[in-house]
């Protein structure tokens, strides 16, 4: 069986496990490939995630391509392998199928491509995790140059369509207060599962509120997705606990989600917000953006779920997201990505950057 040299890479990528929190043995393989490749100025190390801005002769733009090191726990029944037309391990799809691809292009750099633009390769660390603890934004103030790119493209995994903007994510926990009873004399308490019943009924009952910007449409939801309560099977529980998620339209902010939470709520328990991540809009206008739309690639749609380039819109860059990465496949069981779409992928950067056919 032959393998091609992005293919490769992603094997090599995935054979190395790099949960969230555990980046450092991936970053150091990446870092000492780089090294050798690019020289020791071309690489800037932070923490467990680089910095990489290879020496090119260019006055075009000044253009990002992101990915991230971490990956989420799945189960694998089987080693990192190729089987058929698919690629397995974790992270396949999400996102170190984009890594590959930035690698195979930093190699076609240091073999003397010259790029339309003037690009810099951020690897970093921690995005699957909170958005606090995501390191893209240490970097964004650390390493300047990175707020002044014309444009940011995020290598997720959305199978080679152009994603534009993202959702917002607000994440509350939802606490209902009662009082402990025996359940054989529930009246000498009052029931804090039973007291969300109200709460639960409007929740189930909204529909999703659809939004369009720049022509792109945005499905706005509240879901409740967790529950904790209870302190035993026959006592009357005194405590219970909903965490909900808010995904809001670009345009609107964490606070805005708040208000329809709290409005949702009804003052009848306590809101208690742990995680707020930014929308980002789809900078659909954008000339850059125009010329990846250009380059042929394999669809046009809006971003649902939340990414970092709401972090690179919040400092004033444009962002997207253009992976190669199957994008069902993001933290499955047995994850996998196609082999095709890692070469079309591939393909398709190496036209936009480097003007190779």
């Amino acid at each position: 069986m032959s393998i091609t040299p992005v293919e490769q890479h992603l094997l090599d990528l995935c054979a190395i496990p790099s949960l969230t929190g555990d980046e450092g043995a991936i970053c150091d393989r990446v870092e000492a490939q780089l090294r050798a490749l690019l020289g020791d100025d071309a690489v800037a190390r932070d923490g467990h995630s680089l910095v990489v801005t290879p020496r090119v002769e260019s006055s075009g733009p000044s253009v990002v391509l992101a990915g991230h090191f971490d990956v989420v726990k799945t189960e694998h029944d089987g080693p990192t392998r190729v089987e058929g037309d698919r690629i397995y391990g974790a992270g396949a799809a999400d996102m170190k199928s984009g890594l590959a691809v930035m690698l195979c292009l930093l190699e076609d750099l240091a073999r003397g491509a010259a790029p339309k633009g003037r690009p810099t390769f951020v690897f970093y660390e921690r995005e699957e995790g909170p958005f606090l603890e995501n390191r893209l934004g240490d970097l964004l103030e650390r390493f300047p140059a990175l707020k002044s790119a014309a444009l940011a493209v995020c290598l997720e995994p959305s199978s080679n369509q152009l994603q534009l903007g993202c959702m917002g994510s607000l994440h509350a926990r939802v606490h209902f207060h009662g009082r402990t009873s025996h359940s054989a004399r529930p009246w000498q308490g009052e029931n804090a599962i039973h007291k969300s019943g109200a709460f639960l009924s409007r929740l189930g009952g909204l529909a999703p509120r659809d939004v369009t910007i720049e022509g792109m449409l945005y499905r706005e939801v509240i879901s409740a997705t967790l529950a904790e309560g209870g302190r035993g099977r026959n006592i009357v529980p005194d405590r219970f606990s909903l965490n909900v998620n808010h995904r809001f339209a670009p345009g609107r902010t964490p606070d805005d989600a708040l208000s329809d939470l709290e409005a949702l709520v009804q003052g009848e328990a306590e809101i208690e917000v742990f995680d707020r991540s930014p929308s980002a809009p789809p900078f659909r206008e954008n000339p850059l953006v125009k010329s990846l739309i250009d380059e042929g690639v394999e669809g046009v749609e809006s971003k649902q779920a939340w990414t970092d380039v709401a972090r690179f819109a919040s400092v004033g860059v444009a962002a997207v997201n253009l992976g190669p990465g199957t994008q069902s496949q993001a933290h499955q069981r047995n994850e996998w990505t196609e082999r095709a779409s890692l070469e079309r992928g591939l393909a398709y950067f190496r036209r936009w950057l480097l003007g190779l056919a």
